[in-house]
């Protein structure tokens, strides 16, 4: 599911002559954020529900280099849920639908309530949101999604 689109800006742009590391994570953050307004937490929706989204982990991979004024869509896919937990896939991809980075995220729903922010099963309106977007089976999970980083055998 297609969530955003927007274009690399001059300032993300590092002295390699590509968009520096820390930018990819801006743009997948900008995922979540229009994440959150699709299914119901977007500024009057989280005041509203007292209800927001916490990130506890992200596995960023990058795949291609990115340059300036490139344009960038971002799509996402459902790995799996429970009542207060999203655990998504976001692509990044060129105008040609050319894979450039990924990152993987565990989201956790949390209440505002005035005595604190703390985890919480998702409100309704926002369950039956989430329950509309795009699920990959397990079976059928993107190639990078479910790694972990670290070095191979040594032989």
């Amino acid at each position: 599911m297609r969530l955003f689109a927007t274009r690399v800006a001059p300032e993300w742009v590092d002295y390699n002559g590509h968009m520096n590391d820390a930018e990819y994570a801006r743009v997948f953050s900008l995922g979540v954020e229009a994440l959150m307004e699709r299914i119901g937490l977007d500024e009057a929706g989280r005041e509203k529900e007292r209800y927001t989204l916490y990130t506890l982990e992200t596995h960023l991979c990058y795949r291609r280099e990115v340059l300036e004024g490139q344009s960038l869509d971002v799509e996402v896919s459902l790995l799996d849920r429970d009542a207060k937990r999203l655990h998504v896939f976001f692509e990044m991809r060129d105008s040609h639908g050319n894979q450039l980075a990924t990152s993987e995220q565990m989201l956790m729903g949390m209440t505002t309530a005035a005595d604190g922010a703390r985890p919480a099963s998702f409100p309704e309106s926002v369950d039956r949101a989430i329950s509309e977007l795009p699920v990959a089976p397990m079976d059928a999970w993107p190639e990078l999604a479910g790694r972990r980083i670290g070095l191979p055998p040594r032989r």
